[in-house]
């Protein structure tokens, strides 16, 4: 199925020309794109509908065909971001056998994830309407699906009982999180591979120093 618009914008700004058609998965990406832009610079309750419509170059018709309404398109967003964080954080627990590069990797995910174009994680780390219970449940399954891929890791390798693997997971996540905010709110004026380096190597101290890991 595809649709005609007026004007719609593609990447980059280009204009492909009155009455381009898009199939309709590539339609609803557009629609993200300008979604994540006008909500990454306004928050959620400044963005306006108007505004990301005209953004993807479409009429407002065609956004709500799509999305019934602004809280609808800002959740697809954040469902997307929070899987999209699990991932690299499951992925950082799989990238290795060596407990100390997988500290680094779990830290280096969060790196990236805020260093990410579109500065995806404000949805997901800065939320304005995290009150929101449907938003926090997706936050919230963020955060224990990440601390839950690192416990199962430092269960398996350390020898400790579920609790305290998960604290210490928690511990990570929470440092992770907010050194990389903070780095990038301070202009990234550490190279982000010195900084990851920096953070882990705190992290693994504590974490390798403290526990007889197998595989460091």
């Amino acid at each position: 199925m595809s649709e005609t618009v007026q004007h719609p914008v593609g990447p980059a700004g280009q204009q492909p020309g009155k009455g381009a058609r898009l199939p309709r998965t590539a339609r609803r990406a557009q629609l993200l794109a300008a979604a994540q832009d006008v909500f990454a610079a306004n928050g959620y309750h400044a963005a306006a509908m108007d505004e990301i419509a005209e953004r993807a170059g479409v009429s407002k018709p065609v956004l709500y065909q799509h999305f019934p309404g602004k809280l609808e398109l800002y959740m697809a967003l954040l469902q997307t971001h929070a899987d999209e964080l699990i991932a690299r954080v499951s992925g950082a627990m799989e990238s290795t056998t060596d407990n100390k590069q997988r500290v680094q990797a779990a830290v280096g995910a969060y790196f990236d994830f805020v260093d990410s174009e579109g500065e995806a994680f404000r949805l997901v780390f800065q939320s304005d309407i995290r009150g929101e219970p449907v938003v926090q449940d997706t936050i919230e399954r963020a955060t224990r699906a990440c601390v839950a891929a690192i416990t199962a890791t430092i269960t398996a390798d350390a020898g400790l009982d579920e609790e305290r693997a998960r604290l210490l997971a928690v511990g990570l996540v929470g440092a992770s999180q907010v050194t990389a905010q903070s780095w990038l709110a301070g202009g990234r004026q550490i190279d982000k591979s010195e900084a990851v380096k920096l953070i882990s190597t705190l992290a693994w101290r504590g974490i390798g120093g403290g526990y007889p890991l197998q595989h460091s």
